[in-house]
């Protein structure tokens, strides 16, 4: 008699948290509300980026803060990083998030309206010929060329690389709520150049616990490493859309990692 395939039942729990998790409820507690509060790409993908950027701490912090920045940059954000002058920088300039600050924001409106100059937007700066290939390597092009614009050190240690071994969890967060299909409300499915078989898991402390819990990873370190680990365990399930799994984990570390009904940061 054959004995059971345990990857199975996982798969077949994963896919009962995505089913049951992945609806627009998701999104009242996650940051993702601000981008999809946004009906233009243009606009989407420029506070989601400034606000995956802040998407370290208490969630009702970031999401307060976030909204902050949409104010700050009178509710239009794409046009304020395109045509923003030496008074709106001024005006943004007291912007806290932890350890980023209004320095900071102004390096990453002066990087965003450089990508957008001269790569092809957003997007395009992970792009190498219209392909992401690796995506490790494709982050740290869009670091390198993020930063051309002259800028101070300190903002650096804002954007992950993963060839320094980083996770680069919150940019890839970002990329799983815009490349991944608008089809259950939640991710916005604005980006088609790069394809949801592309991303990468954005690995935090829950999705990495609850995928040693499953099995799926056996690296104790969160780190690059490990997001190929996790990520490549999980194609093993969808090829052609593994972070979907994401909300999955991330949902079943809220509901019940160490006992506790519910978890307040991401």
């Amino acid at each position: 008699m054959p004995r059971p395939d345990p990857s199975a039942h996982v798969r077949a729990l994963l896919d009962e948290a995505y089913d049951r998790l992945a609806s627009p409820a998701f999104i009242i507690e996650d940051p993702i509300q601000i981008p999809r509060s946004f009906d233009n790409r243009p606009d989407a993908e420029t506070v989601g980026f400034l606000t995956a950027t802040i998407a370290w701490g208490q969630r009702k912090t970031i999401i307060a803060n976030a909204w902050k920045l949409v104010r700050l940059m009178d509710e239009r954000p794409h046009d304020f990083v395109m045509n923003a002058d030496a008074s709106d920088l001024k005006h943004v300039g007291g912007f806290v998030h932890r350890t980023f600050n209004g320095i900071d924001l102004g390096h990453f409106i002066r990087g965003l309206r450089h990508l957008y100059a001269k790569h092809d937007g957003i997007e395009g700066a992970f792009l190498l010929d219209g392909a992401i290939g690796d995506m490790g390597t494709a982050i740290a092009r869009f670091k390198q060329r993020f930063f051309e614009p002259r800028h101070q050190a300190r903002t650096r240690k804002h954007v992950a690389d993963p060839v320094q071994g980083s996770n680069a969890k919150r940019i890839n967060m970002y990329l799983r709520w815009m490349v991944r299909p608008n089809d259950r409300g939640v991710d916005l499915g604005m980006w088609t150049r790069i394809k949801p078989a592309d991303l990468m898991v954005p690995l935090d402390v829950h999705t990495g616990r609850v995928g040693r819990e499953l099995g799926l990873l056996q690296r104790n370190a969160d780190d690059w490493k490990a997001v190929e680990q996790l990520t490549a365990a999980l194609r093993h399930f969808d090829p052609t859309d593994p972070v979907k799994y994401d909300i999955a984990l991330f949902g079943l570390g809220v509901e019940g990692s160490l006992g506790k009904k519910k978890l307040k940061t991401r």
